[in-house]
């Protein structure tokens, strides 16, 4: 009995984990109008404190992760969740936009360091694959709860304390967190002899860096422009010698020979298109809903709240429903039924009453719920169990990647248009990918 207690306490040290790294994704979005009016900035400077984070926790991560397999996932988990409490706490006393940028890039250090330790973890504490699988669920569960409900809690903290609680709240959670993985995780055996990749962790910076300031530039300056041209070009260059170097490395911090198998290949694309279209359109419905339809903050928040529901359910049900039908069947299911609701959407304009489109936002959050847990439950199958820490920083590098091309490129088509006509061209492109998400859940 006391090992189950330890085990579930464990689950929930991990789940208060990402769920904090989701947390400050969306909440920060109902944040936008509020930190505009107070450090100044346009959409360009409010789409980077959405990247700083983004960018760091997706270089990061696949370090994080392997350095989790070498010295030990619950010693590297604490460090994470420290550096991540800390961080937030410096976004909370920013005194400009600037500072509060680098203190989010900091913040996102933090978070590439909590998901693949937090994953690791589990992967260890929960060896049997039902209960993994199940395990994996709750953990999405609570992220995904975390990113819905984001705006909702964003919305709430700004009403009542000010947008600087946004960050305030990651304290206490973070010392909770520290805590319980402290007493009653279990510390996984180190594999020794992985070294520190540290041109890998360059070159991903640049490319990522690169590429998310051309994204940005490109909707506020002209796609055109010799600037942005640049951009694009360092981020090719830099993301081909970073296959360049991970090929050729002894220890390499992303391997490529887990693309070899077609399962994790197929998660591995499933997580970035995934992440664009869900985390860009958080952005840019908040923006639509505080800037197209005049709400505050609250109300921008409570627009949110149908679909925090539904993303737990399908999220703690998609195990139980995959071994009815398959994993394959319903993680097309929900990103067609994701698809769907963003398709349905596309009517919305300035007027549009909100009651018009709560069924878009539900099936569409519906349908990711029923993906994640799946998607990353099948991606850890794919590869021995000693090499899990780097399989999930693997996909967790290729989500966050997603999301900084979501914000940057969504952000982008707001800057270039107006708020409706950038909402329109953003579900366009939503469709697209979760299109291709649902042809890739046929390959895992």
């Amino acid at each position: 009995m006391a090992v189950r207690q330890g085990t579930r306490l464990t689950l929930l040290a991990m789940s208060l984990g990402f769920a904090v790294v989701q947390l400050d994704v969306s909440v920060v979005n109902v944040a936008i109008r509020p930190i505009g009016d107070a450090l100044g900035g346009g959409v360009a400077g409010l789409q980077w404190i959405v990247n700083a984070y983004t960018i760091t926790f997706a270089a990061f991560i696949l370090s994080a992760g392997a350095v989790g397999d070498r010295v030990g996932a619950r010693r590297v988990f604490v460090a994470g969740f420290a550096l991540f409490t800390a961080a937030s706490a410096m976004c909370g006393l920013a005194p400009s936009l600037g500072a509060l940028v680098a203190a989010r890039a900091v913040q996102g250090v933090g978070a590439a360091v909590l998901v693949p330790c937090s994953l690791i973890l589990l992967n260890h504490a929960y060896r049997e694959p039902h209960e993994r699988a199940r395990a994996v669920g709750f953990w999405a569960a609570g992220a995904s709860v975390a990113l819905s409900a984001g705006p909702l809690v964003g919305g709430a903290l700004i009403a009542t304390l000010g947008w600087r609680a946004i960050f305030f709240i990651n304290v206490p959670v973070g010392l909770l967190g520290i805590r319980l993985a402290l007493r009653h995780a279990r510390e996984t055996p180190p594999a020794p002899g992985h070294r520190l990749d540290l041109p890998g962790q360059a070159a991903a910076i640049l490319a990522l860096g690169a590429l998310a300031a051309a994204l940005v530039e490109g909707g506020r300056a002209g796609w055109t422009e010799p600037a942005v041209l640049a951009g694009y070009a360092v981020a090719l260059a830099a993301l081909g010698a970073f296959v360049a170097i991970e090929a050729r490395s002894a220890a390499p911090m992303l391997p490529l020979g887990f693309f070899r198998s077609r399962t994790f290949s197929a998660a591995s694309a499933m997580g970035l298109l995934l992440n664009i279209a869900v985390y860009g359109l958080i952005f840019v419905l908040s923006l639509y809903f505080q800037r197209a339809q005049g709400r505050s903050a609250l109300a921008t928040g409570l627009a949110f709240a149908p679909m925090t529901g539904i993303v737990m359910a399908t999220n703690v049900g998609a195990g139980r429903l995959a071994r009815s039908i398959g994993a394959r069947r319903v993680m097309l299911l929900g990103a067609v039924l994701a698809g769907a609701g963003c398709l349905a959407l596309r009517f919305a304009d300035a007027e549009t009453p909100y009651l018009a489109m709560v069924v878009q936002l539900v099936a569409f959050g519906a349908g990711v719920g029923l993906v994640v847990p799946l998607m990353t439950s099948e991606l850890l199958g794919s590869v021995d169990r000693a090499r899990s820490g780097a399989a999930s920083g693997t996909l967790n590098t290729m989500r966050q990647t997603g999301s900084v091309i979501g914000v940057a490129l969504y952000g982008s088509l707001v800057a270039g248009s107006s708020v409706v006509g950038g909402l329109h061209a953003a579900l366009g492109v939503s469709v697209g990918a979760l299109l291709a998400t649902g042809a890739l859940a046929l390959l895992a």
